[in-house]
Order: C-alpha cells, then sequence, then structure tokens
C-alpha cells in the first residue's frame, strides 16, 4: 500500500520537475553564436564584395579592349589624322585655321549626343578615311554589284552629361559622315546635281576636302575644310560607357605628337597623342569600373586596381600622294 501510494505521489503534477535552460543560459548562448556568426557573416558579405569587384573590373576591361580593336580598325583606314591645332582653332583664312566650329558639338555643327548644351563633348580622335561599301555599285550587263570606296570623316568624342540612359562617369561616342557613291550609268540628274545609288546618298552636311585650297602643307590645307550647308542629322552613337571621369594629369605624349584635347582640365579618361605628319596617333582609355557598382568614385591610388587602363599605337594606311 505504501509502495502505491508513493508512486502516486511521484507521477501528480505538483511533484514533477521540468527539464531545460534557463534565462542566463539562453542569453550565454545567445551571445557566443554571435560571436561565432558574425565574423562569419561579415567575412561572406566581403568576399561578396570583391567578387562583384572583380566581375565589374573585368567587364569594364574588356570593354575597354573591344573598343581600342574597334577603334584601331577604323583608324588603320585612315589617310589624315587631326591633331590639336586642326581641333583647337576655328576655320580661318590664315595658317592657324581649323576645323573646330565644323564639327559637333559647334553650334552651327550640332548632332544629336553631342550639342554645345552638352557640358562635356570634347573631339579626341578625329580623321579622314576611305570608306569601304561592299556590293553597292552596278555593274553593267550584269546582276552582281561590285564593292568601291568613298571617304569618310569620323569623329571619335570624349563626353560628360546628364543621362538617364548612360552612367554618370564619361564614355566615348562615334561620329560619322561620307560622301554617296553616285550611279555610275548616269552620275547625274537632269538638274546636274548628283545621282547617287539608292540608300548611298551623302550624309547631310557632309563635304568633300578641296586640295586646291592655299596652304603650303596637307596639313594646312585639311585644317581649311568646311561642311556643306544645312545641318547634320547624323547622330553621335555611344561606342563605351564607364570611361573614368577624373581630371587626372595625362602621360606626356612622345615626341612630335601633340596630345588631344589638349585641355589639361577635362576628363583624362579618353585621350590621344596625334602626329598628323606621319598619320598616325596613340590612343588612351581608362575606365571606371567601380562606377557599374553605383559608386561614382574618382580615381584614387589605393583602388587604382579598379580603374583599368589600355593603349595602343595605331598607323593610318591611307595614302593621298600629297606632301
Amino acid at each position: 500500500m505504501r509502495k502505491s501510494l508513493a508512486f502516486l505521489l511521484q507521477q501528480s503534477p505538483q511533484s514533477r520537475k521540468t527539464s531545460g535552460f534557463t534565462l542566463t543560459e539562453l542569453l550565454v548562448g545567445m551571445l557566443m553564436a554571435s560571436l561565432v556568426i558574425t565574423p562569419l557573416f561579415s567575412f561572406t558579405l566581403n568576399i561578396m564584395e570583391s567578387d562583384r569587384k572583380e566581375q565589374a573590373k573585368a567587364t569594364t576591361e574588356q570593354e575597354i579592349e573591344s573598343a581600342l580593336d574597334y577603334i584601331t580598325q577604323d583608324l588603320e583606314q585612315a589617310i589624315y589624322i587631326y591633331d590639336a591645332d586642326g581641333l583647337d582653332n576655328n576655320n580661318s583664312a590664315n595658317s592657324s585655321s581649323g576645323i573646330k566650329n565644323q564639327i559637333p558639338p559647334a553650334t552651327n555643327a550640332e548632332a544629336n549626343g553631342c550639342r554645345s548644351t552638352t557640358p562635356t563633348c570634347v573631339p579626341v580622335l578625329v580623321f579622314w578615311k576611305r570608306d569601304y561599301r561592299p556590293g553597292v555599285l552596278p555593274v553593267s550587263g550584269s546582276s552582281l554589284k561590285d564593292d568601291t570606296f568613298v571617304y569618310s570623316l569620323v569623329a571619335y568624342y570624349l563626353i560628360k552629361s546628364n543621362s538617364s540612359i548612360w552612367s554618370n562617369t564619361a564614355r566615348i561616342g562615334r561620329f560619322e559622315i561620307r560622301d554617296g557613291v553616285r550611279n555610275p550609268t548616269s552620275p547625274t540628274n537632269s538638274d546636274g546635281t548628283p545621282n547617287f545609288i539608292t540608300n548611298e546618298s551623302t550624309s547631310a552636311g557632309f563635304q568633300l576636302f578641296d586640295l586646291s585650297v592655299t596652304g603650303s602643307s596637307l596639313k594646312e590645307k585639311m585644317n581649311r575644310w568646311t561642311k556643306a550647308s544645312g545641318n547634320y542629322t547624323t547622330n553621335v552613337l555611344t561606342l563605351i560607357d564607364y570611361v573614368d571621369q577624373s581630371n587626372l594629369t595625362p602621360q606626356a605624349c612622345p615626341t612630335g605628337m601633340q596630345r588631344v584635347p589638349s585641355a589639361e582640365t577635362l576628363p583624362g579618361g579618353f585621350y590621344t597623342c596625334v602626329d598628323s605628319a606621319t598619320t598616325s596617333a596613340q590612343v588612351y582609355i581608362r575606365g571606371n569600373a567601380l562606377a557599374r557598382l553605383g559608386n561614382n568614385s574618382t580615381f584614387s591610388t589605393n583602388q587604382s586596381a579598379y580603374f583599368p587602363s589600355a593603349t595602343i599605337q595605331v598607323k593610318g594606311r591611307g595614302f593621298l600622294g600629297v606632301e
């Protein structure tokens, strides 16, 4: 009887003991967990941030290389490259003539994407080239079409402006106007105007350079080029974005070359060194990978790895036979 009563008392709610953690033990456990998890969490975040920066850097490097490849192929067809003398001066009848007021962003020569109101739109690389036009020239007595060449004026710009499409860093834009392809079977219309092949007419504002103008050198003759009357309708198209906007003093150009743009107060992420006499140019581009992450940081020594740069020197292969 006593054993049965003792058993019942042991099973009563009043006599049970509940096992578990005390509040102090829980607080100590949470503290220890935070000491372990917090460093691991920070380490993971650092790895993820480093990975994002490296990916942005790799993307920027690839785009810079692609842009230089494109410019190189373009520039290899050059017959004349304008140096700072030609791009810093307006057109005039004297020896210091230039084409500054004949190309965008001059007020009388604006183009969509590079206007006189654009905060920064500066010509960096401007040249004449032979533009290859494949399969456009009719062949008499045949349904086939032949290839031909026309002259075109190409300009690469350093652009920095407020835009909802592009980043707040600088970018490189490309502008091109070219001559039309005249129909060989009937070069002129009844009114005496040129008869161009369909879709191969002259760009608005284009006028071919005139080597009969006054000048003792090819440079002086080319610096007297003027655009045709009328407004440009060709747009300045973006070639590459996320070009560094930092105002760094650029490296000195090799002897015999002029730096373009000549003003050192402009963003230094895109500039060239030009020798018009030898039709050669050294092109320099520096990107800003940090801007891809929403950080508009300017160049700093401790972050220089994320401002990749590349340069290339190109000689135009075109030839006019004019001294």
